[in-house]
This record gives structure tokens, sequence and C-alpha cells, in this order.
């Protein structure tokens, strides 16, 4: 049975016990090394396809707190992952009918398609089939002409004749735009290559096209590594190109801050300086012990919140963690918020209908309003370094010693536990805060 009957014999049973690894199955020669996946689709606890379809009315409006309510209980069964995520990342809204998301999606793919024809006519590479691992342009905007059979041939850059024979020199934004190209390829060809899905030629260039288009709209971000990591699960899980790439710039909107670098910083930084304060302050004895290690300021958790710890779950279970930390952050204003890229449309606590329809840490940051908000993941990455507070007492004696503790963690966390402990941290922490 192919990957497609498959899904579709799921959705027709959806009380079916699946295996999650069946429908993203890992590479024979990687199986030992891949982590132990731990989600499982519970009855009556995981969002099931018949479930999701009796959320709707007839008009096809959304329940969204009863959405949330059985995400944040048992997560999301595989076959409607990527619907169930369109909404957690605001991509639709969810009072709104069947008609109006149809609309709204064949406008969205329309414009996906001309944002590619733009950079396909930059680059013929784009929209091919292939996936670029070699640069294609010099820092001062000259091509670089490679063997078109160099390289294997499938990822060999395509540059076009008449491009290379044009003497106009182009914008700088160009210039920047395909000078990431490449490294957007090697990185393409190093994501989630345990998944049988990525043995295929054409889901990795659907995936560089992905990123390749993204790096081309967010100019000034472009694209940074790491963002693959986060791209892939959209392109795997959303059957459309066009609307993996809108669920993924949703998900940007998000965690760009992270990405925004200077030549002394990057944004990153922010976050572990707020997970210091929050170590700080739930946990002194610890984060007095990780200063003394000199591990004050936090860098070894810098790639659980880059990458949202792709590194330290499953594929699989990776995927059930990020969906139940959209819905303990869901906010029913998010869709008209990203619209309207206004965060003072926001639900408010005096609002009881709008209260019930946020999810479990957002209402908490909803009651004690003023205060800074920060990001669940932060809570999250603190929940686990607290959860091994007396291994990093007893045996950390240098930093050397909390790097491989923490990475020694990767494929034994529980991800509702993991939640479950950054909601336990969260509320002690605005305790903490409120009483200094």
């Amino acid at each position: 049975m192919n990957r497609m009957m498959f899904m579709a014999c799921c959705y027709n049973d959806p009380d079916m016990l699946i295996d999650p690894d069946t429908v993203y199955p890992i590479r024979p020669d990687c199986r030992a090394d891949a982590p132990k996946t731990r989600f499982k689709p519970r009855p009556g606890l995981t969002l099931s396809p018949k479930r999701w379809k009796l959320l709707h009315n007839e008009e096809g409006c959304l329940d969204i707190a009863g959405m949330i309510r059985r995400v944040q209980r048992g997560g999301t069964h595989p076959t409607i992952k990527g619907e169930v995520w369109e909404f957690l990342l605001g991509c639709y809204d969810p009072k709104s009918t069947t008609e109006q998301k149809n609309q709204l999606r064949q406008q969205r793919r329309l414009e996906y398609e001309n944002l590619k024809t733009k950079c396909r006519e930059m680059e013929m590479t784009v929209g091919s089939g292939r996936v670029l691992t070699m640069p294609v342009i010099t820092e001062d905007g000259q091509p670089i002409i490679h063997d078109p059979n160099s390289n294997g041939g499938e990822s060999a850059p395509s540059i076009d004749a008449e491009q290379q024979a044009s003497d106009a020199p182009l914008p700088k934004e160009v210039i920047q735009w395909k000078l990431t190209l490449h490294q957007i390829g090697l990185d393409v060809n190093r994501t989630d290559r345990q998944l049988v899905y990525y043995e295929s030629q054409e889901n990795l260039a659907r995936l560089w096209d992905i990123l390749a288009v993204y790096s081309w709209v967010d100019k000034d971000i472009g694209y940074c590594q790491g963002m693959s990591d986060l791209c892939s699960p959209m392109s795997i899980l959303l059957e459309h190109e066009a609307d993996a790439f809108w669920c993924f710039e949703r998900l940007m909107r998000r965690v760009r801050g992270n990405f925004v670098s200077t030549s002394t910083s990057i944004g990153v930084r922010s976050q572990l300086t707020t997970l210091s304060s929050i170590m700080k302050a739930i946990d002194p004895k610890l984060h007095e012990h990780l200063e003394n290690l000199d591990g004050g300021e936090y860098l070894f958790a810098f790639r659980m919140l880059m990458v949202l710890f792709r590194r330290e779950f499953s594929f699989v279970d990776t995927m059930y963690l990020w969906e139940l930390m959209w819905s303990m952050e869901y906010n029913p204003s998010l869709f008209s918020m990203l619209e309207s890229d206004n965060s003072t449309s926001k639900a408010n606590a005096k609002d009881e209908n709008a209260l019930k329809q946020c999810g479990k840490f957002e209402q908490k940051n909803l009651q004690v309003a003023g205060k800074e908000e920060i990001p669940l993941s932060v809570f999250l990455v603190a929940s686990i370094i607290e959860a091994r507070n007396k291994q990093l007492l007893t045996d950390a004696k240098g930093l050397d010693d909390v790097v491989k503790i923490l990475n020694d963690i990767t494929g034994s966390l529980d991800a509702k536990k993991a939640c479950r402990g950054a909601l336990k941290i969260h509320e002690k922490y605005l305790t903490t805060v409120k009483a200094s």
C-alpha cells in the first residue's frame, strides 16, 4: 500500500490506531540512529478526521474552541495535520465559511505562482525540479558557469544563456538573493534525509523552491540556516506547494525575530537573555551553577530555539510538540492580527467568549496583560533544563558537560510532559515576578 492509499484508508477509518512512523517512514539504513517516536494517536483524545468534520457547521465555520481543546488533549491525526496547522498558524479565520476559505486559498495560490514566476525569471532553476548546490553568481554579480553534468546533474546549477550573455548589471537585491540559493540547496540536501519522502528529487526540489521564494519575499532576512528544518514538515503535510509556502510564511511571522542578525549578534540572543531571567527567577541555585560554568548566557540552548526542538525530538514528535505549543498559544484574533499586521486587535481577558477560544498559555498571558509576551518555546527550554536539575548540579563540571547532558536527551523527551512543565514554569515565573 503506497502512502496516499494508506492516508485515504486512515481518513475513512478515523479511529484506526496507526503508527505515525508508517505515514512518515524512515529509511531502513537510518532507523537505528533515528530518535524513537513516542506519539501515538489515541481515540477520544487525538483530534480525528471524524471529529474534525463535526467541528465545522453547515457553512464550514470552525468551532475553534473545540479544536483547541482536542489538540491540547491529544494532538492531531496524521491525515488532517496540514488542515489543522493552517488554522493554528492563522492562515484562515475560523469564522470564515467554506466558500470564503476557498476564495482566499485560490487567491494565495495565484499570488504564490506569481512570486515563483518572478523568481524563475531571475533564476531558471526555480520550478525546474532541480536543486542548486553550487554558487551561480559572484559577489559582484557575475554569473558562474558550471558543467551541466557536474555533481550528478540533478543538483547542478542551471544558468539562463540569455542572462549569461547580458552585460546589464543586476540589482543589488537580486545579487543578494542569488547568492543564497546554493546555500539553501546544501541545507535542503541535509534536511530530514532519514525520511523516505526525501529520497525523491521532486520532493527535495519542492522544499528548495518554497525556501527560494521565501528568501526573495523576505528580503530583510532572506534565508538563514535552520529555516529548512522549519519548512520541511509543511512541505510534507500540505499537498499543494503554495499552501505549504503560506503555512511556512505564517510560522516565520512567529519566529522571524530569531533570524534577525547584525554584525555583532543574532535575534535569538534576546530569547536566550529572557531564558536566563526565567531560570534565575525559578531556580536561582541552578542558574548560579550554570553561570559559574560560563553558561549563564544559555548559548547551549541556541539550537532548541532556532529550529524549535527539531534535534531533540523525532520528526513525528516534533510535529506533535509544535501543534501542542501552537494550540496553547492560540488567540482567536490571530488571523485578523496577521492580516492587518496589528497586535492591538488581540482578544483580551474581559471578553469571556474570546478567552474560551484561547489556548491555556494564552489565557494566562491575557490575564496578566501588560507583561512582556514571552513565547512558550522559551518556557519549554526552561522546562527541559529544569527537568535535569539534579544531573546538571551533580555531573556538570564544565560547559561541555552541560552540552553533553542536554544533547543526550534526544529521543527521550515526552512532548506533552514537556509542555505541562513549561506551563507550570510559566505560572511560577509570573508569580515570582509579581511578588518582586
